[in-house]
């Protein structure tokens, strides 16, 4: 099974999310990323570009799922078929190795399909006000 892998910026210094299109390390061991911001691409160096990788999965409409995205997530109280809501937070867990979305592995424990990106921490960082 061939998976592409991709990934994103958000640039603090333009305050905009990026696709990547190269990623590179130099001698001294900052990040140098080239992201394409629709005209000729920009160069974002260490600080200022945060880099997330794509899950490989999608929403329950379609959306690709990146690192510090934001899920809101439905779950089904078991007997009485009333459902709550809960955001999390989607994160690489090294312990597990691989991505996980509060404290459920993304894509094996929890349904996706009962899920939606609703932003990123980043962009939305009021979405997870009081849960961290």
């Amino acid at each position: 099974m061939k998976r592409e892998i991709k990934f994103r910026t958000y640039s603090s210094h333009n305050h905009k999310m990026y696709p990547v299109s190269n990623i590179e390390w130099d001698i001294d061991g900052r990040i140098w990323v080239t992201a394409d911001d629709g005209k000729n691409g920009i160069e974002l160096i260490d600080e200022e570009a945060h880099l997330m990788q794509c899950t490989g999965l999608q929403d329950k409409n379609g959306r690709e799922i990146y690192e510090n995205d934001v899920l809101q997530c439905t779950s089904y109280i078991y007997g009485n078929g009333e459902t709550g809501k809960a955001n999390l937070l989607v994160k690489y867990n090294e312990m597990s190795a691989g991505f996980i979305a509060g404290p459920y592995m993304l894509g094996k424990l929890m349904d996706i399909r009962k899920c939606e990106v609703i932003g990123n921490i980043f962009e939305n960082t009021e979405l997870l006000e009081g849960k961290q």
